[in-house]
């Protein structure tokens, strides 16, 4: 832009304030009119401006006598290109308090300067500032007490702090108040259950790597080596659970922490160009102790192993998966967090489920559900909060359905940078107007419940834990400890929408998953000692929920460890039966053998069969064999062929585990038969014959030349 346009705009600015200041000389400087706000177009153009107030602070918090003091400190800084003079802090106040938290909310969203309280306090709750250069900030603190902004009763009341110019107000900053003198009878003190996730994606591909068995595990990516330091969320997470109090109920990962646990032994890392070895973590391993050491007296739920899109399972036929993943799940968290971790509740992929997945996470053994507000509506509608606590219908009996109250849940994760002191005041404000919500006789259950892969302010949620902790109307507590009772509202069911379902991941993806779970229960079969395959928690970790927003990324996972299995597969082999074999005569045996070049002993046996019964048979001994490392075993099978036939036979080789599975791609061999065998009994019959009568006549001849001899001899001796 040219020096003269600027000088130009800053005319035009100058000339824009002149005419609103002079407007302005014409409010009152004390209190403000609905009409302020459409005044003239100056003051909207003065409110473009960027003139921001912030309240950093209120103490008390809470106010419980009519004289306490209640001081309100802050910040106004000028942001709006120009220097400003005229300035004043202004405390702004309703005597009426909040009727609902629906009232709250719409107060809390309003932007309009208009609809700010109109009440202005006299006394001590404004104060003038001095002129404010470009880029300039000024503090500022008020006061007042109880009596002067006309409080009486608990109750929360709304309050904003504005700064004006020439009284014409300029930006404003609204918060809540909350009064809570003694009163008779005293707010119910409601149960509060705070539930913190520790969950991430998966970020490993196999457990170990087929191709360099002895470098470690083979991981998708470090970012795990980022978030256990510095600021990382991780990092973060084990802040907030060393300051935590005991009653905060911890839900995690397994799969993560397995992980991590991975990570202290060395490992691979899939890059572009292939892979880099990284040397053990230090630092994963000492977050591990420390989350074990901080969360030792702290209640921990361990959910489904790679917390699986259950929904999506239930969906797609993968039942067994998600039996497994909860029993995997809680052998991991028990062994690497806590020996206490229990797996009978379970928090779904975006707090939603239908009755097919309730069905299968109840036998399962889960008997607690935590839920999205929207999952579970109350029905009908209520005005005000609900119970947490509900009961739903399983194929296994009942289910506890918790449901985590969306304000107060958001407040724990808020959307943007937000005050503290703000913050602090609005949970404050949603806790106590729950108390002093009509009709209320008992305590109710609340549950907050921020999202699950959240990415938390260890400062704030602190602060809030903390605040929760010294409300003589809240009472926390575990979620285990959270039942239905009186308090309960009948509940629409569960609510599933098309949406809902096509968030799930999908039937094409979990197709590739479900073939590669079937090849790592076949390698589990085949193990001498029984144990699960090495492929087991790989494929779990592919039916993670974390994959619904990470699409690209869950199909390549999938296709490195389909990959991985099929290929380790492939090391028990039949070999030798390439070319086809001679069966000489009626019968014979064909050897057959399996090779085994996996790192460990399998257990298996061949089932032989023909696909020319007719013309050849088969008999076999189905013998379990074990096959060393490295080592092969050769089975000798019986074959007939039948009588008087000749040609090629087909036969098929299948390997199967002990227990009857077919184990690998079936192999063919081609049996070729003579077919010359009565043929050749004749022949050899007849030739006997033949011989026997040779050797008869010459044994005749050689008798009859004998006798001839004798009969010479005596002649001559007569003679």
């Amino acid at each position: 832009m040219s020096s003269s346009s600027g000088s130009g705009l800053r005319v035009i600015r100058k000339t824009t304030l002149l005419a609103a200041l002079s407007a302005a000389l014409l409010a009152p400087t004390m209190a403000v009119t609905p009409g302020e706000a459409a005044a003239t177009p100056v003051l909207t153009e003065i409110r473009r401006q960027t003139l921001a107030v912030s309240i950093t602070s209120i103490t008390p918090e809470v106010p419980k006598s009519l004289t306490d003091v209640i001081k309100i400190t802050g910040t106004v800084r000028n942001d709006t290109g120009t220097a400003m003079s005229g300035l004043q802090v202004r405390l702004r106040y309703s005597a009426l308090p909040f009727t609902d938290r629906a009232s709250m909310a719409t107060y809390q969203a309003d932007q309009n300067n208009a609809t700010l309280p109109s009440s202005v306090s006299t006394r001590n709750s404004f104060q003038n500032l001095e002129p404010l250069d470009v880029g300039g900030t000024a503090r500022w603190e008020i006061t007042a007490t109880p009596v002067q902004l006309g409080l009486r009763q608990f109750g929360v009341y709304p309050i904003a702090v504005d700064v004006a110019q020439w009284g014409v107000p300029l930006s404003a900053q609204r918060t809540f108040l909350t009064y809570a003198p003694p009163t008779t009878p005293r707010p119910p003190r409601n149960k509060l259950a705070v539930v913190l996730p520790v969950i991430d994606q998966p970020r490993r591909a196999t457990d170990t790597d087929p191709d360099a068995p002895g470098k470690g595990p083979l991981f998708l990516d470090d970012k795990l080596s980022q978030a256990v330091t510095g600021r990382g969320r991780l990092a973060d997470l084990l802040s907030i659970a060393q300051s935590a109090p005991s009653s905060v109920t911890w839900v995690v990962d397994p799969a993560l922490l397995d992980d991590l646990s991975a990570m202290t032994k060395g490992y691979q890392v899939k890059t572009k160009d292939g892979k880099r070895s990284q040397p053990p973590s230090a630092a994963a391993g000492q977050w591990l102790t420390d989350m074990r050491t901080s969360l030792a007296a702290s209640p921990v739920v361990a959910l489904p192993y790679a917390d699986p899109d259950v929904a999506a399972l239930a969906h797609q036929g993968l039942d067994p998966q998600t039996r497994r993943a909860v029993e995997l799940g809680g052998q991991k968290a028990q062994q690497l967090l806590s020996a206490k971790a229990k797996t009978n509740l379970n928090w779904p992929a975006a707090g939603v489920l239908d009755p097919d997945a309730l069905d299968l996470l109840a036998v399962s053994g889960v008997n607690t559900v935590l839920l999205n507000s929207t999952n579970l509506p109350p029905q009908p509608p209520v005005p005000t909060t609900p119970d947490a606590a509900a009961t739903l219908d399983s194929v296994n009996g009942p289910v506890t359905a918790l449901v985590a109250d969306p304000e107060l849940s958001r407040l724990f994760e808020p959307a943007g940078p937000t005050s503290q002191a703000l913050t602090r005041q609005r949970f404050i404000a949603e806790t106590a107007m729950i108390a002093a919500e009509p009709g209320q006789t008992v305590p109710r259950s609340l549950v907050v419940a921020p999202s699950r892969r959240w990415n938390p302010n260890p400062a704030l949620i602190s602060s809030l834990l903390k605040t929760a902790g010294r409300l003589p109307w809240l009472q926390l507590t575990t979620l285990e400890s959270l039942k239905p009772g009186k308090t309960s509202v009948p509940r629409a069911g569960l609510t599933y929408t098309d949406q809902n379902r096509k968030q799930e991941l999908s039937g094409k993806y979990l197709d590739s998953v479900k073939e590669s779970w079937s090849m790592a229960q076949l390698l589990s079969r085949v193990t001498t000692d029984g144990a699960p395959s090495s492929f087991d928690a790989a494929v779990l970790r592919l039916t993670s929920s974390a994959w619904r927003d990470s699409t690209r990324a869950g199909r390549a996972a999938a296709k490195m460890v389909g990959t991985a299995v099929t290929n380790t597969t492939n090391k028990i082999q039949i070999f030798g039966v390439g070319g086809p074999r001679t069966l000489a005569g009626s019968s014979g045996v064909v050897p057959i053998s399996v090779k085994n070049g996996m790192g460990h002993p399998v257990a298996l046996y061949i089932d032989v069969k023909s696909d020319n019964p007719e013309l050849l048979q088969i008999k076999i001994v189905e013998e379990t064999r074990t096959i060393g490392p490295g080592q092969s075993t050769t089975f000798q099978v019986t074959m007939n062929a039948t009588p008087d036939t000749s040609g090629d036979a087909t036969v098929t080789v299948q390997l199967k585990t002990p227990d009857g599975q077919p184990y690998g791609k079936p192999q063919r061999l081609t049996i070729r038969t003579t077919g010359y065998t009565g043929i050749a009994l004749v022949i050899v019959g007849a030739a006997l014959t033949v011989m026997l009568a040779a050797v008869v006549t010459r044994l005749l001849r050689r008798r009859s030349q004998r006798k001839l001899a004798r009969t010479k001899t005596r002649e001559s001796e007569t003679v």
